[in-house]
């Protein structure tokens, strides 16, 4: 990397694809200045895959094809510039759904190639965790709690490229078992805001079900076991009643809500005092993804956050979520960091920030764990 990658002025244009959102963005950042979203667009799929319980993969690779170089026109016409006006291209090269990934990456190759603009691949999962520095340009080294539709782990960060993995899900993630009760219960897609809504008229204490892994030492996490339970309770009332009445649903979705915040509270509780333990001179505990967006889980980790003496961080909304800007601001942070800037990469289902940790079991609907 030149010197002046590290002193002046760069325009990343960013490309997600991993999922069911297709985004593009535009990020400035010069050096001792906060970064600049210029632009931010991002496409969702709902209703292609309503009528399916969840997202079905070749559909969604089939309208990011069709929507993807839109989505890049949109957001560069949103932040007033042309192709001139940018610096490099960043693009989610996993992990995810390959498909979906696929068109990001050929997008890129081929954006990169009429332009001659360097190719940046990015670990979607490395855009998640950068972000508090995106938004709130915050200091490494920090605690990052991942939480999404396929991807739940603590992480330590202390560089662009250096994550250590504290705990992770063994099964499913968050964000799936919430899409999974949903449809369980008769509830529409995303099962997040759902579940969470019809939580609002329920009673948590209800029903007695478990809080996975709670009894064994660690920060890893299961939510497999919460499902069934809740299916079983399920079961019984419909036996019992002939059919599933709207009090019933609402102390279910209640139930587990809660018992997925003790879950989570606890392990970040953990995992909190292990990146404490190492006193970091300005502590920080972040969370992002889709699941963040729960304000139960918020208020709860918040208040952890508080009494371990830690800063507690929720991006906005916008930038929890799958999204491009966050994969512009990895570029960046690659390209100030002197780090891998290059064409050769490969679109990759799986691909883990901690290339040291054991691998991560299963592979949730909406994309490979790593």
């Amino acid at each position: 990397m030149t010197a002046s990658l590290q002193t002046r002025p760069l325009t990343v244009l960013g490309i997600e694809s991993s999922c069911d959102d297709t985004a593009s963005a535009v990020i400035r950042h010069a050096p001792l200045d906060a970064p600049e979203v210029l632009s931010s667009v991002v496409w969702g799929q709902t209703e292609l895959h309503a009528d399916f319980g969840g997202v079905v993969p070749e559909i969604a690779a089939r309208a990011h094809a069709e929507k993807l170089d839109l989505a890049v026109e949109a957001a560069l016409q949103q932040a007033g510039l042309d192709l001139r006006g940018i610096d490099a291209i960043a693009v989610t090269a996993g992990p995810g759904l390959i498909g979906g990934v696929l068109s990001g990456v050929m997008l890129a190759r081929g954006i990169a190639a009429a332009t001659g603009l360097p190719l940046i691949g990015v670990n979607h999962l490395a855009g998640h965790a950068l972000t508090p520095r995106l938004t709130d340009c915050v200091e490494f080294p920090y605690l990052m709690l991942l939480v999404s539709g396929g991807h739940c782990q603590f992480l330590h960060v202390a560089g662009p490229e250096q994550f250590t993995r504290l705990g992770s899900t063994i099964d499913d993630a968050p964000g799936e078992a919430f899409d999974k009760i949903a449809k369980l219960l008769g509830l529409p897609q995303p099962g997040g805001p759902a579940v969470e809504r019809e939580a609002r008229q329920g009673d948590p204490a209800r029903f007695a079900l478990p809080r996975p892994l709670l009894d064994r030492p660690g920060c890893d996490l299961s939510f497999s076991g919460l499902k069934t339970a809740l299916l079983r309770a399920r079961d019984t009332l419909v036996a019992a009643h002939g059919g599933l009445r709207q009090q019933d649903r609402a102390d279910l979705c209640a139930g587990f809500q809660a018992a997925v915040t003790d879950v989570l509270a606890e392990k970040s509780r953990r995992a909190l005092a292990l990146y404490m333990a190492e006193s970091p001179s300005v502590p920080v505990f972040a969370v992002a993804g889709g699941v963040a967006a729960n304000q139960t889980l918020r208020v709860a980790l918040e208040r952890l956050a508080q009494d371990a003496g830690a800063r507690f961080l929720a991006p906005p909304l916008a930038l929890c979520t799958d999204n491009a800007a966050m994969i512009a601001w990895a570029g960046i942070e690659q390209m100030r960091a002197g780090l891998s800037v290059a064409s050769s990469f490969t679109a990759r289902p799986r691909w883990p920030l901690d290339q040291s940790a054991t691998p991560l079991i299963g592979s949730g609907k909406k994309g490979a764990k790593a």
